[in-house]
């Protein structure tokens, strides 16, 4: 996520009287908080330019973090309750049956270009989510045993889902999903053009949204500059419309530490991902009274390592994704297994962490109690027993050189990736290298620029293992469609699978459809509890460690309600965030 030239901002206060809202809400939304201060701009930091400000089409942190502010949904979530809350959609009610839905939208919500937002709309996005044309992430999540919801309008202010079986989290992740605008982008579905439809080099006036915030300017490898929106439907208990911030910029600069600099010389606002390692400094930084430190306890980022078990051909070259004699030892669960008993994760929290970490070997993270297995096979950190599971599948250091080989002799050796810019991570895979060589294994570690890290994984599959991590999403299993199902855009060591490769792939696929349809929450926690022990066993990620969560945020914000469970620690309610006198 990289080496780019850098532009310094400061965050500044601009009093301004508040403007009357161009249309009657009906009925009105009006946020619970503390009513705020109109003015300024919030100012954050990062090391990755989006790929795109399209919203269903994308599916990286780096285009999530300015599509948020530029669109609304029909529910919204109060991340620190993890309760939905009515935002476009004002009510709903569901049927007896669990699978008919309807929701009524507020009237005189406008785009950004003035033209009136109704049920239209949200007919018009999720079609375009479901349509086969255009591979996107998002339509994995709203499937039941592969069938889709009808989406159907009622009138201008009503909106109809009907459902192939009840579907539990339904307020909260089908509420949720981004209205686009009919008006601006019918044409580029029609045409077959939609993928690249509001990409980066869109625009700014073409960019119509209808979030808090609009896009004002980007420029590649400098910032991209978000304005408020006149628009925006929400107001406080004193009638001030919403956003308070005039602006919100990001901010390019080259790597993790140059995110952390800033925020210390006071160039950017929030540092909502404060390491482990560098929490003494900020805390006693924080003694002046220019910002406030947060410790917020293990959070839910799951980092990993992965192998890729896709045994299909480059359609341009007909030859094999993966070399065949990789690929037979990546799809043996013994080889993973040993790999993660390799990985010296004590080491890593000392070394990396500073000791504000804990070792974590399963999918879902220990904060969320909610839906945690405790109970997941294990992997301490065991070189003998590592060398010992290896052997039982015909690899072992034949010829006494320390490196192991297959029964064919075969070295075995193989590439790992990571994204630029990301200083822990890339700290991990040079540790994972080291312990893989104790184990008697070549690591070529090769890190690359992120978006390119993206295409990679998504497009090319041109890769042999990848260190990452997924973030954002939400708690709920309903999250994890597109990763865990066989068929998903995201399901990473062999995404979009037209059948289960694998017997456990498939038991995985029947798991959690059932659990999406369980309304009964101690039959979902126990069916997503065997996809985790599943997990755990074949162990298609190899998790590293979880680390303890800290954000750090300028002592003059107002508003500011702090989650461990959003990767949006601080900004999660940009909205209702304002600069206090």
């Amino acid at each position: 996520m990289k080496t780019i030239h850098r532009l310094l901002f400061t965050a500044f206060l601009v009093s301004l009287p508040c403007a009357a809202h161009a249309a009657k809400i009906e009925p009105p939304l009006v946020a619970n908080c503390e009513p705020g201060i109109r003015g300024g701009r919030l100012v954050v930091a990062t090391i990755s330019d989006p790929k795109t400000f399209n919203p269903i089409m994308q599916n990286e942190s780096s285009s999530r973090d300015l599509i948020r502010f530029m669109f609304s949904s029909l529910t919204d979530l109060d991340w620190p309750t993890q309760t939905a809350k009515p935002l476009v959609a004002h009510s709903w009610k569901a049927e007896a049956d669990g699978c008919t839905w309807t929701f009524k939208l507020r009237r005189g919500i406008k785009w950004s270009d003035g033209r009136p937002l109704t049920a239209d709309d949200v007919v018009f996005s999720w079609a375009t989510m479901y349509d086969k044309r255009f591979v996107n992430a998002n339509a994995d999540l709203f499937k039941i045993d592969g069938k889709q919801f009808e989406v159907t309008k009622v009138d201008d202010w009503t909106v109809k889902f009907v459902t192939p079986a009840p579907y539990a989290p339904f307020v909260e992740y089908a509420g949720g999903v981004a209205i686009i605008p009919k008006h601006k982008l019918a044409a580029s579905v029609a045409d077959g053009s939609f993928e690249s439809a509001y990409g980066i080099n869109t625009k700014p006036e073409d960019l119509v949204s209808c979030g808090p915030f609009k896009m004002k300017q980007f420029k590649a490898g400098q910032f991209t500059l978000l304005e408020r929106n006149p628009d925006f439907f929400m107001t406080d208990k004193k009638g001030q419309q919403m956003p308070y911030l005039d602006s919100v910029i990001y901010r390019v600069v080259p790597d993790l530490n140059a995110m952390s600099l800033s925020f210390l010389k006071g160039e950017s606002d929030v540092h909502e991902t404060v390491r482990p390692d560098e929490f003494l400094r900020f805390k006693e930084e924080s003694a002046k009274g220019k910002f406030n430190v947060l410790d917020l306890g293990v959070g839910p980022e799951r980092g990993f390592l992965w192998f890729n078990l896709n045994p299909g051909k480059n359609e341009k070259t007909g030859k094999p994704i993966v070399d065949p004699r990789k690929f037979k030892w990546f799809s043996q669960a013994k080889f993973r297994q040993a790999v993660s008993h390799a990985i010296d994760r004590p080491s890593i929290i000392k070394s990396i962490y500073a000791g504000r970490a804990q070792v974590n070997y399963g999918y879902i993270s220990a904060c969320i109690t909610k839906w945690h297995n405790p109970n997941t096979p294990q992997y301490p950190y065991d070189l003998a027993k590592a060398k010992a599971m290896l052997k039982e599948i015909g690899i072992e250091d034949r010829n006494n050189d320390g490196f192991m080989e297959d029964a064919e002799g075969n070295v075995i050796e193989f590439s790992l990736n990571t994204n630029t810019g990301n200083n822990v991570r890339d700290r991990i895979a040079v540790f994972i290298q080291e312990d893989l060589k104790r184990l008697g294994c070549k690591v070529n570690y090769k890190p690359v620029e992120f978006n390119t890290l993206v295409h990679m994984i998504d497009d090319t599959f041109d890769y042999e293992a990848i260190l990452l991590g997924l973030g954002g999403g939400g708690a709920d299993p309903a999250a994890s469609m597109n990763v865990l199902q066989s068929s998903g855009f995201t399901h990473f060591w062999f995404p979009k699978q037209k059948s289960p490769a694998t017997p456990w792939e498939k038991r995985i696929d029947e798991l959690m459809n059932e659990q999406i349809k369980a309304i009964d929450e101690a039959k979902r926690k126990s069916l997503f509890n065997e996809v985790q022990q599943i997990l755990g066993e074949q162990m298609p990620f190899i998790y590293t460690v979880s680390p303890f969560s800290y954000a750090a945020g300028n002592s003059k914000l107002g508003n500011l309600r702090p989650t461990v469970l959003s990767s949006y620690r601080l900004t999660w309610n940009a909205e209702e965030l304002y600069w206090k006198k």
